[in-house]
């Protein structure tokens, strides 16, 4: 078929950012959904040149899920939208396969064209029993309600930031193919903020960041990191349930620009040994109308008591979260004390082998960034449970560490210990959701080697969740 025949949508980045900020702008209003669904259901009709509209949502692990769906099939069956959970990791058993798809049109997306191809918009969604109740491990709805339920309750909202790092490997699908290469090789040996302008990670970094951009991230900065190939791109902190889609987006956009160029963009927390890992540092904060809750001019660090106290239930239970923050046997590997490792468990102000790090900020930035969190979490999953850790779990001795600091577990199974006795878990995510969560986790733990060494294993490659698939499960 020729391009003559076609007229699929294609919008400019300048109008696309704005349409996409406006959608944006409707979310954090809190826009009925009534009144977003008329809107863009009208939107979808009225607009022709849209073939299809991709709905995705996360499994329990965070991999992103992705479905097409006929734009005129989609308008006519919103309410009737079903999947097989069966074939989803962490999801419905066989004998109860069927699951219900619902469309979140607060959060709608319009698609820069020579990335994702044209006349196609993305939206989010919730995933429901058949019988029209939450799914339990649909934990993005979970993360939603919660937040929620805290704006109704007392207009409290909480902010999150995240500053995502990856590397770039030469080659297509570089991860799925470890297996046989045994090695990963970078596109560049330049060092951290150092790339020529025209250089294939600027490159990559130059044309991700316009895609995000154009989807609304409101961007700050973007830059190279410490290690070889190893990218960063900054962007604006916003609503928290919105901050955890974006982290999804941010590295479905990463992937795609890099395949385009013939590259792999990696979050595996520690690809190559003897260089830096990768980190997926979170920034909170926790603000009710314009008073940002941890901010206190006169506090330590200008850090509020509700603040501290924040800090202090998040390290009274580091062990307990450390599966959720840090989810994969390759994860523990970045947790090495060696190369900025923020495996211990305390606050600090400066020492960046701190768990947390309190940033200088005022009234409007104040934060604390919690770094033992690598790229790889599920971003909904690991936001919703530091979140209500830091709200509602068991409150510590303190956060000023005077003793000797605990030290984060440094392998998987030691994590998991600690994840399964923890009342903690199976109070926020439910017992048969923590269940599932750990069977993960150890069916891809059993099939790598219990300990790491110095050299990445193939293992640790090709059964991580956002690597494997069922070829590759297959070949254990």
């Amino acid at each position: 078929m020729t391009n003559q025949l076609r007229d699929f949508l294609e919008i400019p980045y300048d109008e696309l950012e704005e349409l996409n900020l406006q959608m944006k702008a409707l979310r954090l209003a809190r826009t009925p959904m009534h009144t977003l669904r008329e809107e863009r259901s009208r939107y979808l009709a009225d607009e022709k040149r849209i073939k299809a509209v991709t709905v995705c949502f996360s499994d329990l692990e965070g991999r992103l899920h992705m479905l097409d769906y006929d734009k005129k099939f989609l308008l006519k069956s919103a309410d009737n939208l079903t999947f097989d959970g069966s074939s989803i990791r962490g999801f419905s058993r066989q004998a109860e396969s069927d699951l219900r798809l619902a469309v979140d049109w607060s959060a709608f997306y319009w698609l820069p064209a020579d990335v994702f191809g044209p006349g196609k918009v993305l939206v989010f969604g919730e995933v429901f029993e058949p019988d029209g109740t939450p799914y339990s491990a649909d934990i993005r709805s979970r993360l939603k309600r919660y937040a929620d339920e805290l704006y109704h309750r007392d207009g409290t909202v909480c902010h999150a930031a995240n500053e995502i790092e990856g590397f770039l490997f030469r080659g297509q699908h570089a991860e799925q193919h470890y297996r046989e290469t045994d090695r990963f090789e970078f596109i560049t040996t330049g060092g951290y903020y150092h790339s020529l302008p025209g250089d294939a990670l600027r490159l990559f970094i130059d044309t991700a960041a316009e895609v995000q951009r154009a989807m609304g991230f409101a961007n700050e900065k973007d830059h190279p990191e410490v290690a070889p190939s190893q990218f960063e791109m900054n962007y604006s902190y916003t609503e928290a349930s919105i901050a955890a889609d974006q982290v999804l987006l941010y590295k479905l956009i990463c992937r795609q620009v890099a395949h385009k160029l013939g590259m792999t963009a990696s979050f595996l927390p520690k690809p190559v040994t003897g260089v830096n890992g990768s980190g997926m540092h979170t920034n909170l904060s926790v603000a009710r109308g314009d008073t940002n809750l941890f901010y206190d001019a006169n506090g330590r660090n200008g850090l509020s008591a509700f603040g501290w106290n924040f800090i202090s239930r998040i390290l009274h239970s580091a062990n307990d979260i450390c599966l959720i923050l840090n989810a994969s046997v390759n994860a523990y590997r970045r947790l090495d004390p060696h190369y900025e490792a923020p495996n211990e468990i305390k606050a600090s102000p400066i020492d960046r082998g701190a768990m947390i790090r309190i940033p200088i900020g005022n009234a409007r930035s104040a934060r604390i960034e919690v770094r033992s969190i690598a790229p790889d979490a599920n971003p909904h999953l690991a936001i919703y449970i530091l979140l209500r850790t830091g709200l509602e779990g068991p409150e510590g001795q303190t956060a000023d560490v005077t003793e000797p600091p605990g030290i984060l577990p440094d392998n998987i199974y030691d994590a998991m210990e600690h994840f399964r006795a923890s009342p903690l878990v199976a109070q926020l995510l439910g017992e048969d959701v923590a269940m599932r969560y750990a069977a993960a986790k150890m069916a891809s733990a059993e099939r790598c080697p219990r300990l790491l060494g110095t050299v990445i294993k193939r293992a640790e490659i090709q059964f991580h969740h956002e690597v494997t698939n069922q070829h590759l499960w297959g070949l254990f």
